[in-house]
């Protein structure tokens, strides 16, 4: 059964890995199958948020924020099963800040109570943007409701991960006090379900370097991890904390779909050549 900590012992976890020049990694996990594999690879953190159950049924991850399933209510049915399989990595739940059923406070006692130890903000608003952005912000539905969470859970002592999309969104999300922030540079690349638009390597690195300044000029302490668009490799990682400065990534897709995708395949495609005698 996992443990759970404080966030001060979440914090000290993470800077131990820092100190000793070890790439941070959160991975998210659809299943708990994922979760028990991660755990033995030596993984830092490990994410349950509603957009793992639709990648790991086989659809696209921004599934998760399409208005298909309660996306609170997906984290603790997920959490029920991936809690039992993990013994020592903290857990983080992902929140989605704009549900109108349940307060901020009731959100943070369902996921502390399934076993987790932090919480991200997924699904985001920060995934959307353009007019509906604009028409859910003029309604109340706004980023700062994800912030204003954020702030709860740190009086209510849960370490604290944040998405951003944007340097304003990071230098909001910094200014309250966020403990760690992955920049996100879109939904993963490929894979059968990966995005077939997603930006280069450069770009990425570019647009996270703008993010990343913006938290930096407000508080130096945040830990920086990239995530999305054409990060999907180890090796494209390592480019982009050259780049950046960024100290670790969060894999979703780059870990539990995509490695997994040629591998059934292979097998099958192995135990359906034999040849009977």
């Amino acid at each position: 059964m996992a443990m759970q900590y404080t966030r001060g012992e979440v914090i000290a976890r993470i800077q131990t890995e820092i100190d000793a020049k070890r790439f941070v990694l959160m991975q998210g996990a659809g299943i708990g199958l994922i979760a028990r594999l991660v755990e033995k690879a030596g993984v830092d953190l490990i994410a349950v948020y509603n957009t793992g159950f639709y990648r790991m049924n086989g659809w696209a991850s921004i599934y998760g924020t399409l208005p298909v399933g309660n996306a609170n209510d997906t984290v603790l049915d997920l959490a029920r099963q991936i809690v039992p399989v993990v013994k020592k990595v903290p857990l983080i739940g992902g929140i989605y800040a704009h549900d109108p059923t349940r307060d901020h406070q009731t959100s943070i006692n369902q996921v502390k109570a399934a076993g987790c130890s932090g919480i991200i903000n997924v699904p985001t608003i920060g995934r959307i943007d353009g007019t509906y952005r604009r028409d859910l912000e003029s309604v109340g539905i706004s980023f700062q409701r994800e912030v204003d969470l954020m702030s709860r859970a740190i009086d209510n002592d849960m370490y604290t991960v944040a998405y951003v999309y944007t340097p304003h969104e990071a230098a909001m999300m910094a200014k309250a006090g966020v403990d760690m922030i992955a920049g996100h540079v879109g939904l993963t690349a490929g894979g059968d379900v990966g995005a077939t638009q997603a930006i280069g390597i450069d770009a990425a690195a570019a647009d996270l370097q703008a993010m990343f300044d913006a938290i930096r000029s407000v508080n130096d302490k945040t830990v920086l991890l990239s995530h999305g668009g054409p990060i999907i490799t180890p090796d494209d990682a390592a480019q982009i904390a050259a780049k950046t400065g960024a100290v670790g990534f969060v894999g979703a897709s780059s870990i539990e779909r995509i490695p997994v995708e040629p591998a059934v395949r292979d097998v099958t495609t192995r135990f359906k050549e034999i040849v009977l005698p």
